[in-house]
């Protein structure tokens, strides 16, 4: 993407144009398919991840601030790859018909759609007509479709824990963020060296318990007790 114009539908997103954020949308979806291939093999289909993506890309444009000089792609990624994490975890957690999840997805598309339109937020009927659903879906899709948050929430991105994302996928001020990044690498440091190596393997490449596993010459169970020996040291480390 040329830089300049990105920059320039950056401001005139961040006054209010609506047709800016759409185009920065459209021109911005490649990285958000290029992140959600990253999570294709989780069992959720590859479009849905590219939907869910997008709703991080949209929350990315709305809040990112242009004065910081922060790069819009280094400032969405966390954000994008957040939003999928959450889904692909609440997906085990909470047992929401597949339906309900499209019509989620389908209905967020379509209220970006008339905002860029009309500039102003659709009623839940309008998009329920939009969507060809009734009213009643549309809510039971919308509650079904809202990211499920914990205070105790660890960092461990798979059903068994928390996500190391997670925390920049909230709705922060920047120096927050950084202040947590930096709590974090600081809890991190303090860990043991098979810890410090299992968080490397697991968050930063992003292996499996069985890959990791054999990495360090470990059995998966081993690696799951760790884990969670791990967040608990984390936790009371950060609190």
């Amino acid at each position: 993407m040329d830089f300049t114009t990105n920059q320039e539908l950056l401001k005139r997103a961040s006054s209010g144009d609506n047709l800016a954020e759409s185009e920065l949308m459209e021109r911005n979806l490649g990285l958000v398919r290029s992140i959600a291939l990253r999570f294709r093999d989780r069992g959720v289909e590859y479009e849905d991840l590219v939907q869910i993506g997008s709703i991080g890309m949209f929350k990315a444009i709305k809040s990112f601030d242009i004065s910081k000089g922060t790069a819009f792609s280094t400032y969405a990624v966390p954000l994008i790859i957040g939003e999928i994490r959450r889904f692909i975890r609440d997906d085990g957690l909470i047992k929401v018909s597949r339906i309900y999840k499209q019509h989620g997805a389908l209905l967020m598309k379509e209220r970006e759609k008339y905002v860029s339109e009309f500039g102003c937020e659709p009623k839940i009927e309008i998009l329920a007509q939009r969507c060809g659903i009734t009213v009643e879906e549309a809510a039971i899709a919308i509650d079904a479709s809202s990211p499920v948050t914990s205070l105790s929430a660890s960092i461990n991105g798979d059903d068994e824990g928390y996500t190391l994302e997670n925390i920049l996928s909230e709705e922060k001020s920047e120096i927050d963020t950084r202040i947590e990044h930096i709590a974090l690498s600081q809890a991190i440091s303090t860990l043991p060296p098979l810890w410090r190596k299992i968080v490397v393997l697991r968050y930063l490449k992003e292996y499996s318990q069985q890959k990791t596993a054999l990495v360090l010459g470990l059995t998966q169970v081993k690696i799951s007790r760790e884990e969670k020996k791990i967040f608990e040291a984390l936790r009371k480390e950060l609190s």
